[in-house]
């Protein structure tokens, strides 16, 4: 007769339970961390709002958390991105490139990841970053993979791969996976 286990799955597991409680602590840590407004005294900027009566326009400034974004162009027809004959990616349809500048005005060092940014449609349809176009036309592939300090700016494209007959009308920019973002007219 085989002794039953009186103990929980918990107590048998000891190892992945504790894989499982760091994976919860830092998924609680990065939501309470993310989209949070800055609160440097200092700082002339106003907060972040995401109400669509307040969306930017090409060309000025909108905050979302930690990040002043403008967006100064978005540029739609490439069929391939690259920095060299190694490095090139091409398009189910085409590609648009958001040509944006992203300061860091809060009090820490923020990584903006590609992945966190949107374009939309006039239907509202939603269209991801590609993460891999935007490494490749990139000239040294890290532009959007590293911290911005507090103070510093970064200027580049975002590469986004959108059907050949659709025009993106609007870009939703986030500072973490877990802000409300900040949209800009791109009409």
């Amino acid at each position: 007769m085989a002794k039953e286990k009186s103990t929980n799955w918990f107590v048998r597991h000891k190892i992945l339970s504790v894989i499982i409680g760091l994976f919860v602590i830092g998924v609680i840590a990065s939501a309470a961390g993310g989209g949070k407004p800055s609160t440097d005294s200092n700082s002339t900027t106003k907060p972040s709002t995401s109400t669509a009566a307040e969306t930017a326009k090409i060309g000025q400034t909108a905050n979302d958390g930690k990040f002043e974004f403008t967006v100064s162009s978005v540029q739609c027809g490439k069929t391939s991105v690259g920095s060299n004959q190694y490095l090139t990616k091409t398009a189910q349809g085409q590609y648009c490139l958001l040509n944006v500048s992203v300061k860091n005005i809060g009090d820490q060092a923020q990584s903006l990841i590609s992945s966190n940014q949107y374009l939309f449609n006039a239907s509202g349809q939603k269209y991801s970053a590609d993460d891999v176009a935007t490494m490749y036309n990139t000239p040294n592939g890290t532009s959007w993979y590293n911290d911005i300090n507090p103070g510093n700016s970064v200027t580049g494209a975002i590469v986004f791969d959108v059907p050949k007959d659709q025009t993106p009308t609007v870009a939703e920019l986030h500072d973490s996976a877990f802000s409300g973002g900040v949209k800009v007219n791109l009409q």
